[in-house]
């Protein structure tokens, strides 16, 4: 089953941008390449209890189970071991990407109090855009009794243009909800 948005990609949105940016071949056309959703968890670090809750409500929100990250190196100022855990990292391709950034766009963003829209300064200078939200319970397959503290996470987006604005142009006709 191919989802939505990479219909809505192929049959509208990259037609558009070749005849927009002048592209000579269809392969010139930036792509989003993966999705990154990562959560660091400080000091819960600690806790198994944390982490596998963690753990549980990114496979919930991505659709697909996450990998522990841990830290490369000790710091004893952090109280810190080398390969402790320190957060929970999920990388989405393919259809499951384009599911999670349809429900990003169209429920999750939208169901955030007091919403403007999203900073359009956000991108890395390579195109790539880079999120953090606050709260996970913006996600209409987190059940609010079922959590235990409000934790937050990052999303980035990466994608295959060269510039900024390519990124910008691609993420804009998805529908992405920038701050004008």
């Amino acid at each position: 089953m191919t989802e939505r948005l990479k219909v809505v990609f192929q049959e509208k949105i990259a037609p558009k941008l070749i005849e927009k940016n002048r592209y000579k071949n269809k392969h010139q056309v930036p792509v989003i390449e993966k999705i990154v959703i990562n959560r660091g968890l400080g000091n819960a670090s600690q806790n198994t209890k944390i982490l596998e809750s963690s753990l549980n409500e990114l496979t919930l929100i991505a659709g697909q189970r996450g990998v522990l990250t841990r830290s490369k190196k000790a710091i004893a100022a952090f109280k810190l071991r080398e390969k402790t855990p320190v957060g929970v990292a999920v990388t989405l391709r393919g259809d499951r990407m384009y599911a999670f950034l349809d429900r990003l766009i169209n429920l999750a963003l939208p169901r955030i109090r007091d919403f403007q829209g999203i900073n359009p300064k956000s991108f890395d200078g390579l195109g790539n855009y880079s999120l953090g939200l606050e709260e996970q319970l913006m996600f209409p397959e987190i059940d609010y009794d079922k959590i235990d503290q409000i934790r937050g996470m990052d999303i980035s987006i990466i994608t295959t243009a060269k510039k900024d604005s390519e990124g910008f142009q691609i993420l804009k006709e998805f529908g992405m909800p920038f701050k004008e």
